[in-house]
This record gives structure tokens, sequence and C-alpha cells, in this order.
């Protein structure tokens, strides 16, 4: 088969890997519509908001391995490096333009971590940590994965021995994730932006029940 045959082949079904909608299938057996909750996005954060913990991991597990098995057919088969940077870069596509929910999907950043894995195992392990701390000091996700994915271009920079197709896909999918975050990065500049665990605030008027007076006065 000639590689360019080949080259499309991988890319199309990194794509199609990368629009396995995780999220809201997972939502969808619970009951939810998970498009029509919360942010309305497929992706784990808005899952553990609205559905549950339980739905949430299977977000955290499964769309990463979207990204490993796509990119890992591809490495393993011996194809160039163009190749498997272009089928890393369409599963994250996939998932973030997903053609199945109308080109909605998730923000991307578990299958980035996915793809990484097998890309550049070192530098998605410490993206990862990156993560991590950055959600246990602030506890914003759009922050902590901001901060991770954007991490990936300059630790490649940092290590000057990065093949041209790796530093590309790096820089493509920090941008990618920057755009799908761009909402959240305004509402962290105006301080509007939920924390991990905190409550969506009530509406303007809404009474709060807590707090709120009985309707009828104590019977005496």
């Amino acid at each position: 088969m000639p590689s360019f045959l080949l080259f499309l082949v991988f890319v199309v079904l990194g794509y199609l890997l990368g629009t396995i909608p995780t999220g809201y299938l997972i939502s969808r057996w619970r009951g939810v519509d998970i498009r029509s909750v919360g942010s309305g996005n497929i992706g784990a954060t808005n899952v553990l908001r609205s559905v549950g913990p339980f739905a949430a991991l299977v977000v955290v597990v499964v769309d990463p391995l979207k990204g490993v098995l796509a990119v890992a057919l591809p490495t393993y088969l011996g194809m160039d490096e163009w190749t498997v940077a272009a089928t890393a870069l369409a599963t994250v596509v996939g998932n973030t333009f997903n053609v199945l929910l109308r080109f909605r999907g998730g923000k991307g950043v578990a299958t980035t971590f996915g793809v990484f894995l097998v890309v550049d195992p070192a530098v998605a392990l410490l993206a990862a940590l990156l993560f991590a701390i950055t959600l246990w000091t602030g506890r914003f996700v759009s922050l902590a994965s901001v901060v991770a994915v954007c991490s990936g271009p300059l630790m490649l920079l940092a290590r000057g021995e990065a093949p041209l197709p790796k530093m590309l896909l790096a820089f493509a999918l920090a941008s990618l994730i920057l755009w799908s975050h761009r909402a959240n990065i305004e509402q962290l500049r105006s301080g509007s932006e939920r924390r991990i665990g905190e409550r969506r605030p009530p509406p303007a008027g809404a009474v709060d029940p807590t707090t709120a007076p009985d309707d009828d006065p104590p019977v005496r």
C-alpha cells in the first residue's frame, strides 16, 4: 500500500477513535444527557459535577486509552514520525470536534495525555505531575490542564533534541487546548471560574433554602 494512503488510513482511524464519546455514553447509561447539564461539555470535569465520581473515573481512564491505542498502532508498525504525529493530532481533534455529536466534544486534555504517553512518555508523565501539583494548590481543573499541556512544548524545547514532527505536534496540541479552554481562561481572569468541588452559585434572585425564613409563622 502506498505510504500516503497508509498515512490517510492512520489519520482517519485516529480521528474515529477520538470520536468515541466516553462522557456522553457513560452519562446516558446513568440517565443523563451530559450535553444539557452543567457546562454542556462531555469531559470528565462536567461528568464529575453532573453525574458523579464513578462516571468521571470511566472518562478519565477511557479517554487517554483512545489516544494510546490510536498512536500505538502506527508507532509499533514502524510508520514514520510525521504519520505518528498526524495520527495523534487527528485523535485529539476527533475528541474535541466530534462528528457524532455535531462537532461538539471534550476539551482534549485526557486524550492528549494518552497520545503523548506513546509519543514521549517522559513528557507525558512530567506534565501529569504538573497537572496534579497545580490542581492541588489551586483546585482549578482548567488552569491545571492548561499548565500541563502547555508545558509539553516547553519541555521539548528545553531538552533540545525533539524531532520536528513531535515539536509541531506539541505546539499544535497546546494551541488546541488553549482554544478549547478559552472560556475558562476568561473566567479565571474575571474570578468567576469554579474550583473543583465548589458548588455552582444560585441564580440571581434565588433564595438559599438553608437560610430562607419559614413561609409560615411558628405555631404558639
